[in-house]
């Protein structure tokens, strides 16, 4: 579906991003491949490593809302995937991280509107799932923005749909590559928040095989949600630093013990599929009718029980820490 289409990553310097496009120009032969973010040398960077005759590479930021206009200009799909992520940062500089994730999420919404993109999906994260700090309630209220843009279409044939997912292997910011740069620096321990603590796990490829695939799935409305494994926060430190002792450090500002991707209070709007949960919206759409039993490609879902919570402590699917191990080797590649 993406052949000879024009597609736009907000952010698309980022890690996400780089791997997006690396599997766009691989399995596709997309028109435009549209690059949109506001750091000049990570762009230059990455132009050196991608620079097929489709690429275009836009410096903007999506706090602005013109630039986001003129970039969208014949755009068919977007990824919106622009984001200040960094949870203790939102702490201390909470409307910076407002204005970039909810008025940013509100400004790609109005661009993708006025130029009739054909399909959005908004990078989501477990933090917004019954969120106790400020970066997971501006995700929250920006998957809250793109749920009821839907609302807004018209007669248009765009929508706009979320996905939700864990923490990512590897990517900027991640425990993996602090751990891994501790141990190169010949650390005596592994800092660890809680010895109880878990998180979901996915790798940037399987983050993005998913999102693609929801492009084909999406009817427009819904918070698609993949099953994956979760890991200890104990079992990581014995993958990475066998030898090296854990201590324990506290949990810090807005970091929770478990995290959340399909809360209980949104049990009743929750599917489960094969591979994937689909929270359905709860409001109803004046323009789009959709059956979330069954996705634009004909697989089914059925409800899950009334309560039924799936975060990463009460998870069936537990990583083991040779499973950690051999997973890192398959995330690098």
């Amino acid at each position: 579906m993406f052949n000879n289409k024009t597609i736009l990553i907000t952010g698309g310097t980022g890690s996400f991003g780089k791997k997006y496009t690396k599997t766009i120009l691989e399995k596709y032969s997309p028109k435009r491949l549209i690059i949109f973010s506001r750091d000049e040398l990570k762009q230059f960077e990455m132009q050196q490593e991608y620079n097929a005759p489709c690429m275009r590479y836009f410096i903007g930021d999506v706090r602005d809302s013109e630039r986001l206009m003129q970039a969208m200009n014949g755009v068919d799909y977007v990824i919106h995937a622009a984001a200040l992520k960094q949870v203790p940062a939102a702490e201390y500089n909470p409307m910076e991280c407002i204005k970039t994730n909810i008025y940013g999420a509100e400004n790609v919404i109005k661009a993708a509107l006025a130029n009739n993109v054909k399909k959005v999906i908004a990078l989501s994260t477990d933090k917004a799932a019954n969120p106790i700090n400020l970066y997971g309630a501006t995700k929250l209220a920006s998957d809250k923005l793109f749920v009821a843009a839907n609302n807004n279409v018209g007669d248009r044939d765009t929508r706009f749909a979320v996905v939700r997912y864990g923490n990512v292997v590897g990517s900027r910011g991640s425990v993996v590559p602090f751990f891994k740069k501790l141990l190169q620096n010949g650390t005596d321990h592994l800092p660890v928040t809680h010895e109880d603590m878990t998180r979901f796990w996915i790798s940037l490829q399987q983050g993005v095989d998913f999102v693609l695939k929801n492009f084909e799935r999406m009817q427009g409305g819904e918070i698609f949600v993949p099953k994956i494994p979760s890991v200890r926060i104990m079992d990581l430190a014995k993958a990475y630093g066998p030898d090296v002792p854990a201590k324990i450090v506290g949990i810090r500002p807005g970091e929770k013990l478990h995290e959340i991707m399909c809360p209980s209070d949104d049990s009743h709007l929750t599917l489960e599929f094969a591979d994937h949960y689909v929270i359905s919206p709860s409001i109803t759409f004046h323009s789009v009718h959709c059956n979330y039993t069954c996705n634009a490609l004909g697989e089914t879902g059925t409800p899950v029980p009334q309560g039924y919570a799936y975060h990463s402590g009460n998870n069936p699917d537990f990583m083991t820490v040779e499973e950690i191990i051999d997973f890192d080797k398959y995330a690098e590649e």
